[in-house]
């Protein structure tokens, strides 16, 4: 069965577009991914300050295979993940906490 990963992310109000934007500007860096499942951005509306992203994996092999390699330059550890000049762009969010999950039951909608 599947695992999900969440990662938890305390956002200032202030920094929130600028996380929103850069999300937005690396789409598709993860959905090429072996063992790539599912990914969502959700902002909080219930006045709240965390972000959660949410990223569904065939096995956590396949997730620490991509934190390894591509994860690990879209987060900033690797080649890509620098501003001009070699600078890292300020992170937006001022924490961060990673949740582990199993799929244990999962369904959507019934087809007619």
């Amino acid at each position: 069965m599947s695992i999900v990963k969440i990662n938890v992310l305390t956002v200032p109000e202030e920094q929130r577009e600028t996380l929103e934007k850069r999300f937005a500007a690396r789409a598709g860096a993860v959905e090429g991914s072996d063992g790539f499942e599912w990914f969502e951005l959700l902002r909080p509306v219930d006045g709240t300050d965390r972000y959660l992203v949410y990223t569904r994996w065939r096995t956590e092999e396949d997730f620490q295979k991509w934190m390894s390699g591509r994860g690990q330059a879209a987060h900033g550890g690797g080649a890509g993940g620098a501003g001009e000049g070699g600078d890292r762009p300020k992170p937006a969010a001022t924490d961060a906490t990673l949740w582990t999950f199993e799929v244990v039951q999962s369904t959507g909608p019934k087809e007619d």
